[in-house]
């Protein structure tokens, strides 16, 4: 993987954690165990020191930026989607940073709350453990149901599990100029049903 030292500062990766080879962690970063780094994610701890706890994932193409003297932190479980922005901001335990969402200095994520897809947070919000929080700029929409938690929860699962495959089975090949006549097919996963999170609880 890219990794790069910056003023003796060396990123660290827990043996059991996946950092996909294409992203890139610099300086004060630190992978906790079972955790997951997708392609292209960029860590960059050259201000303020990045942290990713046991069993989070940050996925695909996000950006995670340190502020000085300040810690960028996503707690034990939490989910961090696909080109999510995280700039010196805490992401709670079993939190959900929803595609595409920004999230500012300061900003602190409670647990178990979903920030939804494009979702702006202006610097220095706290914003309640268990709720949607939804719109640019971000207003808390209403409390989260149990189903929609552990809807998240089963989200995170899949996630662990992924970083146990990569860690087993994950390789650069060359592509095959045709598919094999007994192509080997992907394990099958119980996949939560999808929720409409923008729609009211009963």
């Amino acid at each position: 993987m890219p990794c790069y030292a910056i003023d003796g500062v060396i990123p660290v990766v827990h043996p059991s954690a996946h950092v996909h080879p294409t992203a890139v962690l610099i300086g004060d970063v630190h992978i906790g165990a079972g955790a997951y780094i997708g392609p292209n994610a960029s860590l960059r701890g050259d201000f303020g020191r990045i942290v990713i706890e046991e069993g989070a994932n940050v996925q695909d193409c996000c950006v995670l930026h340190g502020f000085p003297q300040n810690v960028c932190r996503v707690a034990r479980d939490g989910h961090v989607g696909h080109g999510a922005i995280l700039h010196g901001c805490t992401v709670g335990q079993g939190a959900l940073v929803g595609m595409n969402a920004v999230l500012m200095d300061e900003v602190v994520l409670g647990e178990f709350a979903i920030v939804a897809a494009h979702a702006f947070v202006p610097a220095g919000r706290e914003l309640p453990a268990r709720h949607l929080i939804v719109g640019s700029p971000a207003k808390v929409l209403r409390p989260l149901s149990e189903q929609e938690i552990a809807w998240k929860a089963e989200g995170t699962a899949t996630y662990q599990e992924l970083t146990r495959r990569c860690l087993a089975s994950l390789r650069e090949v060359q592509p095959l100029p045709k598919a094999e006549a007994q192509r080997p097919e992907l394990p099958s996963f119980d996949v939560a049903p999808k929720l409409h999170l923008n729609k009211p609880v009963d």
